[in-house]
């Protein structure tokens, strides 16, 4: 038996039965619109339903997409300025081994002219006695006690690292030996610099 109360006279709908159906209709999308629309579209899931259903991976794929096909309209310079990560030199690169004995408190250099950008990579390390040691450089004909220290270490037995000249002139090491014993320092280098020397 049919409930006559929500058709009026002329067979439609009641009023009160339109607003009840708009009602339950705005209920149901706001329903979907946040259990499936937003986790779907926009990665925003507060009910959880998102992830029950499977629909958060459509959102993830969309932003990998986007991530992986950039639209760049120029082209950018990765290296901050720099015009090519490749130095190019004009010799082969070389490799020395040096040695030098140092008795207690006596100091020592080994040094090598070298142009601005010119590079290498060293190691040295002593017998097991230990040295101060003071990494530098200086410019051609430079005035008395004119240098830039790089690197100063106290009490080291070893040093590794890369190198790479800021101008033009002789760079190296001085040490010191600062134990009671005779100390011998094994030198190492790679790279494209001139012949090393001890002043």
């Amino acid at each position: 038996m049919n409930d006559i109360s929500n058709i009026n006279k002329d067979g439609l709908p009641s009023t009160k039965s339109l607003i009840k159906a708009t009602v339950a209709a705005m209920a149901a999308s706001a329903v979907i619109l946040v259990s499936a629309i937003l986790p779907a579209e926009y990665g925003i899931d507060p009910t959880g339903m998102g992830k029950a259903l499977g629909l958060n991976v459509l959102n993830q794929a969309n932003a990998s997409e986007a991530e992986t096909t950039p639209v760049i309209s120029q082209p950018v310079n990765l290296l901050g300025g720099a015009d090519s990560p490749v130095w190019k030199g004009v010799a082969a690169p070389r490799t020395n081994t040096m040695t030098l004995t140092l008795l207690p408190r006596q100091g020592a250099e080994i040094k090598s002219p070298m142009d601005a950008g010119d590079n290498f990579v060293f190691n040295w390390k002593t017998d097991g006695g230990l040295v101060y040691f003071d990494m530098h450089g200086e410019p051609p004909n430079p005035a008395k006690d004119e240098f830039t220290s790089y690197w100063i270490g106290k009490d080291q037995q070893q040093a590794s690292g890369h190198f790479t000249a800021p101008f033009e002139g002789t760079h190296g090491w001085y040490w010191q030996n600062t134990g009671a014993t005779p100390v011998t320092i094994t030198l190492t280098t790679n790279g494209f610099y001139g012949d090393l020397y001890m002043p």
